[in-house]
């Protein structure tokens, strides 16, 4: 049966294991965002693989650039997916050792300063790859010049 002092300290530890829980929701909310950007560049993919073959010319061209662009973002969001959950792993991994730390009296702040470093170090590199991709997708989004000028009017300064 537990005592009233190893409850306090579960209870302590608990406390002390909130605020990487928040985190953690955070990151899975970042991680559904990225996880719904990587469906949507994988559904134009498709949809560019399908009219390749039947375009030609300068069209043909367009569709080629734009799906090598789709296979550079499918790639980057790919490498910030991962990255962001080996963040959640080392978050995981350091609510853990808060518990070990606190239930056994071991001493592994140290240990425990570092996961928490790792975790921060790869969630800040998620989120640059993320803005990488982002700023790749702007780049597709262009409208071409041609598309915006009207016949027999001179377009928008």
């Amino acid at each position: 049966m537990l005592t009233s002092n190893a409850v306090s300290t579960i209870a302590q530890t608990i406390q002390l294991s909130v605020a990487p829980v928040f985190l953690l929701a955070g990151i899975g909310a970042i991680l559904n965002v990225m996880a719904g950007r990587l469906g949507r560049v994988v559904d134009r993919a498709r949809m560019l693989e399908q009219l390749h073959p039947k375009s030609v010319g300068p069209e043909h061209d367009r569709h080629v650039w734009e799906l090598r662009l789709l296979d550079r973002r499918i790639s980057v969001i790919n490498a910030s997916i991962s990255v962001i959950v080996m963040s959640a792993i080392a978050v995981c991994l350091l609510v853990a050792l808060l518990f070990i730390a606190e239930l056994t009296h071991l001493e592994i702040g140290n240990a425990v300063a570092i996961v928490f470093v790792l975790a921060m170090a790869l969630l800040i590199l998620a989120l640059g790859l993320f803005l990488l991709e982002v700023r790749l997708a702007l780049r597709s989004i262009r409208i071409r010049e041609e598309l915006l000028e009207r016949k027999g009017r001179r377009s928008l300064p």
